[in-house]
């Protein structure tokens, strides 16, 4: 394991939508922008701990984006679900365990294990163990709703989140909360996300939406709970950052790809 860090960092991978920023085929002025804010690839985050990196999903730009974060390697994983945008870049996990010396630790519910053992199967089968290297070391620990959990020197609670009709996790280190992939959060859920210092919280667009929150109710979430400060993420390219930011009340900020934020 890494040196023990004095300060923990939450680092922003990801902060788009699952098509992506730009959009391919678009040509709106987001899509068509120069400011790198607008540049959003899928939503993901990485939580630097006192004993390591833990990744939020691995989405399809993963290797990209840890490249561009300066991330040499991941102690280990959790899942918020199993849906594209936040699940096939785990093939790229495989390099993991040259540094660590052992399979990657993931952590996630039973349905996201099953998924994650039909769409990767071939790093299962027989063969795929005997093979040289090239498939992901996979070790799962099971993990559930308000029951916390130690990873990498801290203690993570998962969190119970509604995405539409998908049961969805986020988590909370400390006084920080990622908050993805949600149109609802259950009262129970809601006692466990007081009191915190930073929030990041799904914003998808300005419109209503099935599976995600607008702006308006990621704004009424924000009045209910009162974080210090929060980060919208998720973001579609219905939000222009320079002229969306300048509209949000105080202590509340878009994230962009890129952005970092100290904690203690």
């Amino acid at each position: 394991m890494s040196q023990q860090r004095e300060c923990l960092r939450l680092v922003f991978l990801g902060t788009g939508t699952s098509t992506g920023v730009p959009m391919i085929g678009c040509e709106c002025a987001v899509c068509l922008s120069d400011d790198p804010r607008n540049q959003r690839t899928r939503p993901s985050v990485l939580f630097q701990l006192r004993d390591g990196n833990l990744l939020i999903d691995t989405t399809p730009e993963m290797r990209i984006q840890l490249l561009r974060a300066k991330v040499k390697t991941v102690h280990a994983i959790a899942y918020t679900h199993a849906h594209a945008d936040h699940l096939f870049g785990l093939d790229d996990a495989r390099l993991f365990p040259r540094f660590l010396g052992g399979p990657v630790r993931i952590y996630c519910e039973q349905w996201v294990e099953d998924c994650i053992r039909r769409v990767f199967h071939y790093a299962f089968a027989d063969a795929g163990k005997a093979a040289s290297g090239f498939v992901p070391k996979l070790e799962f620990a099971p993990i559930a709703p308000a029951v916390p959990f130690e990873s990498v020197g801290e203690t993570i609670l998962p969190i119970r989140l509604e995405h539409g009709p998908f049961p969805v996790l986020g988590f909370r280190i400390r006084n920080v909360a990622y908050c993805t992939d949600v149109s609802a959060i259950p009262v129970d859920s809601l006692r466990l996300l007081e009191d915190l210092d930073v929030l990041v919280l799904d914003a998808l667009r300005l419109e209503p939406h099935p599976t995600h929150f607008s702006l308006s109710q990621a704004l009424e979430i924000i009045r209910q709970l009162r974080p210090r400060q929060t980060y919208l993420t998720h973001l579609s390219h219905g939000f222009d950052h320079g002229p969306t930011n300048a509209m949000l009340p105080p202590g509340v900020a878009l994230a962009y790809d890129g952005l970092t934020v100290d904690f203690s």
